[in-house]
């Protein structure tokens, strides 16, 4: 029998999307759905606004309303009450990243069969503040760790990367997506958020 495929879509400077990944993880093993794993990369400025921090937290340079810091800073509250209970860190970021590129290399992992490595090593060390994934050179230290051929790999960020990744960009949003993490279902129903995944878990288990 041929496997059912639901669609996650994940930006790596989500918090949000972080959380989800074992989960997500776990839910494949269990219920033998394949999870094909896409970058969807948010807009975070347009929505809450923008602000550059410095490694003390001092606001460097800011362009939100009382409102959208209120939701800044509940979230990373709530993101790392989440991390504290599963044994993950999450440092707040200090501005707002362009994860295109990171995004980029996920498709390229993909492609290379190794995209679990890839995805486990950007996720940690970028909320530890350990990579920067607007660093072409560092994300392909992270491909070639993960065991990918990385020949080529310049040139695919900038080529046919960078089109793969606004394809995929618009046929999630020809199919609702908005946000991170989001789950598309085989049958095509849609879920924004890992509070959802017990509820999807129980859609795979009757189909």
């Amino acid at each position: 029998m041929q496997a059912r495929t639901l669609k996650l879509y994940i930006d790596y400077k989500s918090p949000y999307a972080y959380l989800a990944k074992d989960p997500a993880y776990r839910l494949e093993r269990d219920t033998g759905v394949e999870i094909d794993w896409l970058p969807y990369i948010l807009d975070i400025p347009a929505y809450l606004g923008s602000a550059q921090v410095d490694a003390e937290g001092r606001v460097l340079e800011q362009n939100r309303n009382a409102h959208q810091w209120r939701r800044v800073k509940y979230s990373y509250m709530d993101v790392r009450r989440e991390a504290n209970r599963v044994g993950l860190t999450i440092r707040g970021t200090q501005k707002i990243w362009d994860s295109s590129l990171a995004g980029i290399g996920l498709l390229h992992a993909k492609r290379q069969g190794v995209y679990r490595a890839y995805n486990d090593e950007v996720f940690e060390r970028f909320w530890k503040r350990e990579l920067d994934i607007e660093n072409p050179s560092a994300l392909e230290d992270v491909l070639k760790r993960a065991g990918a051929d990385v020949s080529g790999f310049d040139a695919f960020l900038e080529g046919e990367g960078r089109r793969e990744l606004k394809a995929v960009q618009e046929a999630a949003e020809a199919r609702g997506v908005f946000g991170v993490p989001s789950f598309l279902l085989p049958e095509g129903d849609l879920y924004w958020g890992r509070e959802h995944l017990p509820r999807i878990r129980e859609i795979l288990a009757v189909q």
